[in-house]
């Protein structure tokens, strides 16, 4: 295979990820500003939240080092997440959700979810 044929087969192979990332997640939705996750200094703060039914969470990176946003449930996961990259998630249905870093799994929170 030729230089071009492998590098046009790689940029469509990446394009197929990234797409496959965005139909798992979803469409984009605006995070409520009061429903806003930071990771800084390794923790997650808030590590606790109440939100109602509906509200998208954003997490956002502020560390120095990637982090990721997985369910321990496997209801949602980020990618690993670079300074400044934020992962956003809709809470349709309520209930408590654990999750964590999987990069760093001492980081840990809970958003519980009401009707």
């Amino acid at each position: 295979m030729n230089t071009a044929a492998f590098k046009t087969l790689r940029a469509l192979a990446v394009a197929a990820a990234l797409w496959t990332a965005a139909a798992i997640a979803g469409p984009a939705a605006e995070a409520d500003p009061a429903a806003r996750v930071v990771m800084k200094d390794f923790m997650f703060a808030p590590a606790a939240l109440t939100v109602k039914a509906g509200t998208v969470v954003s997490w956002t990176n502020q560390d120095n080092e990637p982090h990721t946003v997985a369910s321990d449930a496997g209801v949602f996961r980020s990618g690993a997440l670079d300074t400044n990259e934020s992962f956003s998630f809709k809470f349709d249905k309520p209930g408590t959700y654990h999750f964590l870093c999987s990069i760093h799994p001492y980081m840990v929170g809970t958003i519980t979810v009401e009707p």
